[in-house]
């Protein structure tokens, strides 16, 4: 295994024991107050939350993509003894299981003591990101200068993009048969990509378009090379002709297999401590690798618990949760399915109501983040209603935009029995919504989830720069994320 995936499967387990020896955190007043954690805190617990923090940034460094994320989910799973359930023909209580859905979500379950029958308790994130893709014929020439064509992916401003290192992340699918897995730009020794951008002095124009608009979408193109092709005859295009060669030296690819490659263009920078004190973690894909993260440790940390435990981290929640990866998709469900069948002793003992009955008894938070109060922009928040870094986990009860639209909205009883769970386990945690009314909107994957007829509600951490190349998340907040998520699993329903 490699050493990276090595530290990944190590802090997996570190989350494994670390449940028999965690530290709690002081009752919180019953007020309507959500204090910063960083004053609250016991020193144990803030240097639990340093310690958390050093694994969640290498396991991100090395899952940028949605696919290296289940990569290493996978290799983290397997070191605990988790199996592939396809390998599997019944369940008993105790079983660790995990299927790959399309390599690009992943679902794995710790089977419970009671029967799988009586509904599931879900954590379910997702794990892709937003980005630049390539587009399916992305190569040209202009100027003496090659470029990539990108098409960005999911809700991007586009200018925070231009005049920083990037990275090529993917695999290709060559006429061979081949898939080659890429990476460049994350090595001090490789060489890193870039979108340039117009010097000040000759911007005026630009600067006085609508930040949406100045840096067009199709000018989201990157510089990948700049060295002519040489021979005796006259090459046409002969700086695209050069980096064709070095693909196909390097990688086998030709220019038509770029219409099946899935080759993302990424920020090429690592996950960084922020602030002199650490408190905070600067880095690509917080949104939502901050949540998948800590849910796929809770999940690894069962061994047997009462009802049986399960992560869905899903794919394109950032385009609408569409194509069979997206949460939206029934692979997910069918794992659900399976599950059920192989408790009851087979596949061929399924059968539909008791699986009906068994969605409608699930309990499942949609781990996704939040915005994080900024006072340079005040006046998007309603600051009653908002949440702050280092004030713990946020119980969203609904998300969507202006009257509610596209959202999934808890019920009270729900509600309140998780925040007895915490209240039980000393998890702070705070509440709001995102931003003011009609100031904007977005959603997650619980509506999806709860079109099953299983209880959802969303609940995260908050995040400062969302969408971002580099957002920023609080260290105590991810720590006590992860405890949250932990006890929920255990103690709903």
């Amino acid at each position: 295994m490699p050493a990276n995936n090595k530290s990944a499967a190590k802090a997996a387990a570190k989350a494994s024991k670390a449940s028999k020896s965690e530290k709690k955190n002081k009752k919180i007043d019953p007020k309507a107050e959500f204090p910063n954690l960083y004053e609250t805190s016991s020193a144990e617990d803030i240097e639990a939350a340093m310690s958390f923090a050093e694994d969640y940034k290498t396991f991100i460094d090395i899952s940028k993509t949605e696919r290296e994320f289940v990569k290493n989910a996978r290799e983290a799973c397997e070191s605990l003894g988790f199996k592939d359930i396809a390998g599997l023909d019944t369940l008993k209580a105790g079983d660790k299981v995990y299927a790959s859905i399309k390599d690009k979500g992943f679902v794995c379950a710790v089977i419970g003591k009671r029967p799988v029958s009586e509904g599931f308790n879900i954590l379910g994130a997702h794990i892709d990101s937003p980005r630049l893709d390539l587009k399916p014929n992305p190569v040209f020439e202009d100027t003496e200068t090659v470029y990539f064509k990108t098409h960005y992916y999911g809700g991007i401003k586009k200018y925070q993009w231009t005049t920083i290192p990037l990275a090529l992340h993917g695999t290709i699918y060559t006429s061979d048969g081949n898939a080659r897995d890429i990476i460049i730009g994350e090595k001090d020794t490789d060489p890193v990509f870039y979108i340039t951008d117009l010097l000040p002095h000759l911007g005026r124009e630009q600067m006085k378009g609508n930040a949406e608009d100045f840096i067009p979408a199709e000018d989201l193109t990157v510089v990948i090379g700049g060295i002519p092709a040489k021979g005796k005859d006259k090459i046409k295009e002969p700086y695209k002709a050069a980096i064709l060669k070095y693909l196909y030296d390097e990688y086998g690819i030709v220019e038509k297999d770029f219409v099946s490659g899935e080759l993302e263009i990424v920020p090429a920078t690592r996950a960084r401590d922020l602030g002199l004190d650490r408190a905070y973690i600067a880095a690509y894909g917080h949104d939502d690798k901050c949540c998948a993260y800590p849910a796929l440790m809770a999940l690894l940390a069962q061994d047997k618990p009462k009802r049986t435990c399960v992560a869905f981290l899903t794919d394109k929640e950032e385009i609408g949760s569409y194509s069979n990866s997206g949460a939206q998709s029934v692979l997910y469900e069918n794992f659900l399915m399976e599950l059920l069948a192989k408790n009851l002793g087979g596949i061929d003992k399924f059968n539909m109501l008791v699986y009906r009955k068994a969605l409608e008894n699930t309990k499942m938070l949609s781990t996704d983040v939040t915005t994080g109060f900024d006072p340079k922009y005040a006046n998007v928040f309603e600051k009653n209603n908002t949440a702050f870094l280092s004030h713990g986990v946020k119980i969203e009860k609904y998300t969507g935009a202006r009257g509610k639209s596209g959202t999934n909205e808890a019920n009270g009883d729900f509600v309140a029995d998780i925040t007895k769970i915490f209240a039980d386990n000393s998890i702070p945690w705070q509440t709001g919504e995102l931003g003011k009314i009609d100031a904007g909107g977005g959603g997650t994957i619980s509506c999806y989830m709860a079109k099953m007829g299983m209880d959802v509600v969303d609940m995260g951490i908050p995040v400062w720069s969302m969408h971002a190349p580099v957002e920023v998340i609080s260290k105590i907040d991810l720590y006590f994320l992860y405890l949250a998520y932990k006890a929920f699993v255990e103690q709903i329903g």
